[in-house]
């Protein structure tokens, strides 16, 4: 793939940026969070595709909590290659190749989703769709190199809420359909919503080949990988973001289930509730990191891990009493703040590396150069990690009902993580010292 390679790249020169960078960067990011959209349809496919798996499928709850981590799973540990990627192949030439190759797990649900298919072959093309959930990583460390750091909170913010938006849309393409068809034909012809897709998938791949760049500058860099690795705040971040964005993949994965096993929703019911929470939390991302640029990311997010926490305990209150308003209530409220959770954080990311390289007595051209790429080599194993916090959600959930027939269990673990998310922001970013450079006091808490 031969692609169209941009050179220079200097987003941080305010010449560049206003003459020619900023158009350019506004270009990609839109096809960008278009690809990654859909990648994140198709890898939550199956939190529409197991509410309309009835009785004739012979899968228990149980075995549907199963499928969803499956898919979950893979889609975290596809992030940390497909990081990588955007350097080794130019972020327009692998945006294009991770959108085309989501017609594979397109057209093998599509050919397996009907009864008699052994669970064994649901459990395969699951892992499949777990490939959408990569191209999350590739399209947040490509975008993270077009941008200044001063519009990272929002552009991050914009870029990942455009791609989580693709969850509620799938469980809304879900729902119309099943109204439209599936109330005609039966719950046994599920596969016409994937069918939706196709077409979808091939115009992501051709707007990514006409219309984005790939960047010369952006390299892999073994190094950088490594110190991130090394890094404690590596680490801590991807707690911070396991505990927002873990909870907002884990959550969408599982809502319709949840409402279907706890509280007796039929399909179309169950699917008729699902999408607001996501769709939601998903607008509200940009703003997360909006808000980030403006008092700081460490801030932000340690008051959204307190309003999750005070959320969840409405939620357990409405699980113990059986009241679906009070359920919906909660739950809705914690799509919102882990979208806000989740651009915070994301805009920490960049904000942590910069202020450490600037500590050092880095002047800031340089700061920012090399907080850019310890930042872009982070991103792919936070993400990671954090994605992984949503196959915790789903096994959470799995224990609890095999356990209680409830999630009350699982709601409770929630509670007691969200307590340690925000000790641990607290701690770390804004009860320590400020670092001190030759500019005087630099506080995390400005991240």
């Amino acid at each position: 793939m031969a692609g169209r390679w941009i050179e220079t790249w200097e987003p941080e020169d305010e010449t560049f940026w206003r003459e020619r960078g900023e158009r350019v960067a506004r270009r990609n990011l839109w096809f960008s969070v278009l690809s990654e959209h859909i990648g994140f349809s198709v890898w939550t496919l199956w939190s529409v595709m197991v509410l309309f798996m009835g009785p004739e499928y012979g899968i228990d709850p149980a075995g549907k909590f199963f499928l969803i981590s499956t898919a979950t799973l893979v889609g975290a540990l596809v992030r940390v290659p497909y990081t990588f990627a955007v350097a080794r192949f130019g972020g327009r030439n692998w945006t294009v190749f991770s959108a085309v190759s989501l017609l594979v797990p397109t057209a093998a649900a599509f050919w397996v989703m009907e009864p008699g298919t052994p669970y064994a072959g649901f459990v395969a093309v699951a892992a499949l769709t777990g490939i959408g959930g990569g191209n999350f990583a590739s399209s947040m460390t490509n975008i993270n190199a077009f941008f200044p750091l001063r519009e990272k909170g929002w552009a991050l913010g914009l870029n990942a809420g455009g791609g989580n938006i693709g969850v509620p849309v799938v469980q809304l393409v879900g729902l119309l359909v099943g109204l439209l068809v599936i109330g005609t034909l039966g719950a046994s012809h599920p596969r016409i919503v994937l069918g939706v897709y196709i077409p979808l998938i091939v115009l992501a791949g051709v707007c990514a080949a006409l219309h984005m760049d790939n960047l010369r500058p952006v390299k892999n860099d073994t190094g950088a990988a490594l110190e991130a690795v090394r890094d404690p705040h590596t680490w801590i971040m991807a707690v911070l973001y396991t505990g927002t964005f873990g909870s907002f993949i884990g959550y969408s994965f599982a809502f319709g289930l949840v409402l279907q096993t706890q509280f007796g929703r039929t399909p179309l019911q169950a699917a008729s509730l699902t999408f607001a929470g996501p769709l939601l939390g998903s607008l509200i991302r940009p703003v997360g990191g909006r808000l980030a640029d403006r008092y700081g990311g460490a801030r932000i997010t340690l008051a959204t891990f307190a309003a999750m926490a005070a959320a969840t305990g409405v939620v357990i209150q409405a699980s113990g009493s059986a009241s679906l308003p009070l359920f919906l209530t909660g739950f809705t409220a914690l799509f919102v703040l882990t979208g806000l959770g989740n651009g915070s954080t994301y805009k920490m990311i960049p904000g942590i590396f910069h202020a450490k390289e600037l500590a050092v007595g880095l002047d800031a051209e340089a700061a920012a150069a090399r907080g850019r790429r310890l930042s872009g080599a982070a991103m792919g194993l936070i993400g990671a990690v954090g994605a992984l916090g949503g196959l915790a959600v789903n096994l959470a959930f799995r224990q609890s009902f095999q356990a209680s027939g409830n999630g009350t269990a699982a709601f409770w673990s929630f509670l007691a993580f969200y307590a340690v998310c925000s000790t641990l922001t607290w701690a770390v970013y804004l009860r320590r010292p400020a670092p001190v450079t030759a500019r005087g006091r630099l506080g995390y808490a400005e991240v």
